[in-house]
């Protein structure tokens, strides 16, 4: 294990949990979506951040250790939405 695995990994964490901000965060936006609908958009999103962390992992460890780069700036983009979202500034 590299030490771009460790990074993605620790990113990836943090990405999980800005996940869990934004959707407790009680933004009108998802406020006004039916309870059927943002159990359904919360289990989607956790989804889709685990297949994109499985996929960063395992080009990490095919030889891509570069990969971490794309990581990060993705966990970048992602904190920078959670922030607006959060912060109520959207």
């Amino acid at each position: 294990m590299g030490w771009s695995t460790i990074v993605i990994f620790v990113l990836g964490v943090g990405n999980f949990a800005l996940n869990r901000a934004v959707f407790k965060s009680g933004h009108p936006m998802l406020a006004r979506l039916p309870q059927a609908s943002r159990r359904l958009g919360d289990r989607a999103a956790l989804l889709t951040e685990f297949v994109v962390l499985f996929f960063a992992l395992l080009l990490s460890v095919r030889g891509w250790p570069s990969f971490a780069w794309a990581y990060l700036a993705y966990t970048a983009f992602n904190a920078l939405a959670a922030w607006l979202i959060v912060g109520r500034r959207i």
